[in-house]
């Protein structure tokens, strides 16, 4: 139906009441701006006629009720209008070119940005979760106001929950808790998170919900007098030093009560043994000079105190904490704030949004969403699998945030148990990948070292530095993860095209052949049939297991365009020698662990490149009934790195013979990375050492050192 053909109408007097009520709200807007959104109640009336909500109301009052969330947070016409018809693409005949011809293109984008949110379907509940948590972020990043429609979205229908069946009001739930909750209040957008929050709890567990609200209700009425008289005291001496304030006891919700119980381990009275106020006044200055003024009345908390006015945190909140010994023993906690750093602590992205143009400031919640925001479509850039990028969001979605100096005075905030190579990795890229220590309060430490807030860090760099594998298992942030990821995946490449290489011309000379000698022509006709576009991925393929080498050479072969060496006889090829350093490819067998100075095989395992075997391991005989899988291989001369061993040690059972054995080990410049009883009984026990060694020579010496202690009946390698 086109959209010029509904009717427009000037007379709001058979306007239904909630229609009226969101008029009301909308009165900040200029006239002609009320009548566009009037304009879109009538388009979305006629579009949703005959629909209606599992409660049995006229579908429309849904979107209208949308759009009166969003109107208490001042948002723009558009942003009104696309909250009215944002259902109208996916459930009504109104289509996108329509809804551009009548509210303009900004509009029909917002509306279909929020559309393809709701349209998702998936195979599994895990893909969901990403490829929805993906593609929710990459909207935002292009329009922050269709994350806003869907949160108003998702909070109304989260009030209107109860028509829903058991498990829908469940999954529901659950998604809020665990999605839409923690991006409210990344944005700063304390208000919605709250009740989201409760909502969620209540929908989830309602006799835990039941219980919690009942007890805070009890508690309140027991200790009304007491907040009003700590208020009064608070207002009354800020008056008296001029100070213009507006003193506000604040409540913790249900939800905010649950999940301090359950995560700190608190009791409930443990919880609510704590009175708390929110003071607002109307300059920075004075938030400080109310700070003092209440360090004055009551004594503060030693160490309780964070100015988040000089380091706001990550999503634009500002405000002054501490902590007061109350009158009555209790602890209380005082918030100081502006009018402003209220509004968005309250609000976050979405305050002053209707005052605000494109070249005015934007807030700090704001702004810090945007830089937010860039990061996430960059790693999202560089992270194609929708699981992978979501365990780096959520990282960010959940900080409990350490703020951290740079040596020229830049503040930088990193989540909770942040190490010095995430700071790195925050400065720059660049510098994370050649990072080798830090320089944390002026003391050299390691790029593992855990950060605390206030600390000045300095990274120390060097040129021939390049990211571990083992970065990966310390790392917290989704920046430093993503950056050391596409780091090892471009060195795999290269280190598989550079072995796939010695593998395929391995078996061309054991053909009486190279790669050399194959026509150019032949070479491309062999790489179109095998859908590769260049002959990099082919060896790639072969390095990785999942193509055989013989079986590629013969194909190679049989094509025309070799040249006369082509026919010559067969012969041995040579081994390929390996210097450990082709991690990207090689992997070492867990069954046996072989060191340099053993004989070995390699098994082509798909997907996985080779995994290198002792000759001597049990499993080999298993892998040789697959003979194309498996590859000849030896150690080069020059072998780098430390390689994994285990040691079976036969001690006598007394006090001390553990760090005896240890500190032998440690000696012979051994790293211990596990230790384990595998038997033990009054007079003697077994231990199994996991140790890394440079080769089998290392090895000798450090189990001579192990013999030498006097407390050991044997030492051997394991297995044999």
């Amino acid at each position: 139906m086109p959209a010029a053909t509904h009717p427009a109408s000037e007379d709001t007097s058979t306007l239904p009441p909630y229609v009226l009520a969101l008029k009301e709200r909308i009165a900040y807007l200029p006239e002609q701006n009320v009548a566009r959104v009037l304009r879109a109640y009538q388009v979305g009336a006629v579009a949703h006629e005959g629909q209606t909500r599992k409660s049995g109301e006229p579908y429309i009052t849904h979107p209208i009720a949308v759009a009166g969330i969003l109107a208490e947070f001042g948002m723009d016409a558009e942003t009104i209008i696309a909250a009215i018809l944002h259902d109208t693409l996916e459930d009504t005949e109104l289509s996108r070119t329509e809804l551009a011809g009548e509210f303009g293109e900004p509009v029909a984008e917002l509306v279909d940005g929020v559309t393809k949110l709701d349209k998702m379907r998936f195979s599994s509940r895990q893909e969901a979760d990403a490829e929805s948590f993906r593609k929710m972020l990459l909207a935002m990043a292009r329009d922050l106001r269709v994350i806003l429609i869907k949160l108003a979205d998702r909070l109304h229908n989260m009030r209107t929950l109860g028509a829903k069946d058991a498990d829908s009001r469940r999954r529901i739930a659950r998604e809020t808790l665990e999605i839409y909750a923690p991006i409210a209040q990344r944005l700063g957008m304390n208000k919605i998170k709250a009740e989201l929050q409760d909502l969620g709890f209540r929908a989830l567990h309602p006799d835990r919900y039941r219980v919690i609200s009942e007890r805070i209700r009890a508690a309140l009425g027991n200790r009304r007098e007491a907040m009003g008289r700590i208020e009064g005291a608070l207002t009354a001496r800020l008056v008296e030093e001029r100070i213009p304030v507006r003193v506000v006891g604040r409540i913790k919700s249900p939800w905010s009560i649950y999940s301090k119980m359950r995560n700190e381990h608190k009791s409930f009275a443990q919880l609510m043994d704590v009175y708390g106020f929110r003071v607002v006044t109307d300059s920075a200055m004075s938030c400080y000079m109310a700070l003092g003024v209440v360090h004055a009345l009551y004594k503060p908390v030693d160490r309780r105190f964070k100015d988040f006015i000089a380091i706001p945190k990550a999503n634009g909140y500002q405000s002054l904490h501490t902590v007061l010994l109350g009158p009555f023993g209790a602890p209380i906690e005082v918030q100081v704030r502006t009018e402003e750093m209220d509004s968005v602590a309250e609000r976050g992205v979405a305050a002053h949004w209707a005052y605000k143009t494109d070249s005015g400031p934007a807030n700090s919640a704001q702004a810090r969403a945007r830089e937010w925001l860039s990061a996430l479509a960059d790693s999202q850039a560089n992270t194609p699998s929708a699981a992978e990028f979501i365990e780096n969001v959520k990282i960010d979605l959940f900080p409990d945030e350490t703020y951290l100096f740079t040596p020229r005075g830049d503040i930088l905030s990193l989540p909770r148990n942040a190490t010095a190579l995430d700071f790195a990795y925050a400065v720059h890229t660049d510098v994370g990948d050649h990072a080798v220590a830090a320089r944390v309060d002026k003391k050299l430490l390691p790029l593992r070292t855990r950060l605390e807030s206030g600390q000045l860090v300095e990274i120390i760099t060097a040129p021939s530095a390049v990211p571990n594998p083992a970065w990966l298992e310390f790392v917290v942030t989704g920046k430093a993860r993503t950056a050391i990821r596409q780091y090892l995946k471009h060195l795999q490449h290269e280190d598989a095209v550079d072995f796939g290489h010695r593998m395929l011309d391995r078996a061309l000379d054991a053909l009486g052949t190279s790669l050399d000698a194959i026509a150019p022509a032949a070479l491309e006709r062999f790489l179109q049939k095998s859908k590769f576009k260049r002959l990099e991925e082919l060896l790639s393929d072969i390095a990785l297991g999942n193509r055989m080498p013989d079986q590629v050479a013969g194909q190679l072969v049989a094509s025309r365009g070799t040249t006369a060496r082509g026919t010559a006889a067969p012969h041995q090829a040579e081994n390929i020698r390996i210097t450990g350093a082709e991690r990207g490819v090689l992997s070492f067998a867990n069954c046996c662990h072989p060191l340099p100075g053993d004989d070995i095989i390699g098994y082509l395992s798909p997907g996985k490149g080779i995994v290198v075997h002792r000759t001597e391991c049990p499993n080999v005989v298993e892998l040789r009934k697959s003979p194309e899988r498996c590859v000849a291989i030896e150690w080069d001369r020059d072998v780098q790195g430390d390689y994994r061993a285990e040691l079976r040690i036969e001690v006598i059972n007394r006090p001390g013979v553990l760090a005896t054995v240890a500190a032998a080990i440690a000696a012979a410049d051994s790293n211990i990375e596990n230790v384990e009883y595998v038997e033990r009984d009054l007079a003697a026990a077994t231990l199994l050492f996991t140790i890394e060694v440079k080769n089998r020579k290392h090895l000798a010496e450090v189990i001579r050192r192990v013999r030498r202690t006097g407390v050991v009946s044997g030492a051997y390698r394991y297995p044999l």
